[in-house]
């Protein structure tokens, strides 16, 4: 018989997602804003209160804690559950004002603040699985937040749950909320010796019933341009600007495929997101995707040629390319530990869902720590639109997730030895 759970992931949530965390990939600090640390004393002060005695806000901006094992059986991994605290910069994080649709009908929602920021399903076809359920979105102006406060939140639930229920058997459990993930930094000063896991559960994802356990293989790459600057009014036939170069670069890029806007499923892509300089000297900033590493060196290659031959026209410009690896397909490292994904899928089905195992084109915290020694797949949180001021998410799937965590710390306990 279920164990009858007084949630408190709801009340979590609408407090959590009114603390501005925009993490901002212009900063060299860390955290990248000071103000994320607002939202991780806060959850430090909460995990205190529940009775978790060693959580605790290290100087990165991490947050750490541990629940002990309450069973009896010995050699049960150690679990780790992981939701970033920022939000992304693509969409302003500040002043977030949560309103709750209860009993969502199907119907467009008009949100009161955004200029023309319509809820339609025909834009969020998943919005069809919600109807009669109690939807969450911001007010039109800002993003909501879901990403990843919904995360978040449900992790605290969790933790809520396993304190106030012994019942609930479980091996030993470690949290980790990080900074800095939207702006791809969030594993970068996580200390695995001192979290002690052995494996780990990202709650960063989307869809109800949903886990994802491979991710892209992502590269970063920069084109310096270097053109040659002379005055304008005695340029003739002596001036390359560097900023044409650049754009004629970008104009060169395929048109049908090898873009965001041109690709879906396992194909990759190469995509440009800011370009910066003068007439003398400009840089390009690409991101590279693919799901197949060597395929991000074809796309390199792609990038390589388009920068060659544009130079052709340039006898007197120089240009160089740099490529800077970012993360790595998650799935090379948990085929390896088959368990930490098989597990999860046992939990989604004890929690009454289908589960949805599938691809992320994109990436989580879990990819580099996968890599870095802790396997670490992704878990559904229940937001949609994600860096968007449409984004949304229901109080059902919230507390899906919920359910599934429980579950998933009592499968672990299930396998461990007497």
């Amino acid at each position: 018989m279920p164990i009858p759970l007084q949630h408190t992931f709801l009340d979590r949530f609408l407090r959590y997602v009114q603390i501005d965390t925009e993490s901002d990939p212009n900063s060299d600090t860390v955290p990248s804003t000071s103000k994320q640390k607002n939202l991780g004393k806060l959850l430090v002060k909460e995990l205190l209160e529940i009775g978790i005695v060693d959580a605790h806000l290290d100087t990165h901006g991490y947050v750490y804690a541990t629940i002990p094992s309450n069973s009896n059986k010995e050699k049960i991994p150690v679990i780790c559950f992981c939701s970033h605290m920022d939000t992304s910069p693509d969409c302003s994080g500040n002043n977030v004002q949560p309103i709750i649709h209860k009993n969502y009908d199907g119907r467009d929602i008009i949100l009161p603040k955004g200029k023309d920021q319509i809820v339609k399903m025909k834009d969020h076809p998943d919005l069809k699985d919600q109807i009669g359920h109690d939807l969450i979105t911001a007010s039109g102006d800002t993003l909501l937040g879901a990403d990843n406060k919904a995360g978040v939140s449900e992790i605290m639930d969790l933790c809520y749950q396993l304190m106030q229920h012994p019942e609930i058997k479980h091996g030993t459990i470690k949290i980790l909320f990080t900074p800095d993930e939207e702006i791809g930094r969030g594993a970068n000063h996580v200390d695995l010796k001192k979290l002690g896991a052995d494996y780990g559960y990202t709650v960063d994802g989307e869809q109800r019933g949903s886990l994802e356990d491979e991710t892209f293989s992502a590269d970063g790459a920069t084109i310096t341009i270097n053109g040659v600057v002379i005055h304008p009014g005695y340029a003739k036939g002596r001036m390359e600007n560097a900023l044409k170069i650049a754009a004629d670069i970008l104009a060169a890029l395929p048109k049908d495929s090898l873009s965001p806007e041109t690709t879906s499923g396992k194909q990759g892509f190469i995509h440009p997101v800011t370009m910066d300089g003068n007439s003398e000297k400009a840089t390009i900033q690409f991101i590279i995707r693919d799901f197949i590493d060597e395929q991000l060196l074809a796309h390199k290659e792609v990038l390589q040629k388009i920068m060659d031959q544009v130079l052709k026209n340039y006898p007197n410009s120089t240009a160089t390319l740099e490529i800077k690896e970012q993360y790595r397909n998650m799935k090379k490292v948990l085929d390896k530990h088959p368990s930490v994904v098989n597990n999860a899928l046992e939990a989604i089905r004890r929690a009454g869902m289908e589960p949805n195992q599938r691809s992320i084109r994109g990436g989580t915290d879990g990819s580099r720590l996968s890599f870095m020694g802790l396997p670490c797949p992704n878990i559904f949180t229940g937001g949609h639109a994600f860096h968007s001021p449409q984004e949304w998410v229901t109080v059902q799937d919230m507390q899906k997730v919920v359910e599934t965590l429980v579950e998933l710390v009592q499968v672990w306990e299930e396998q461990g030895v007497i």
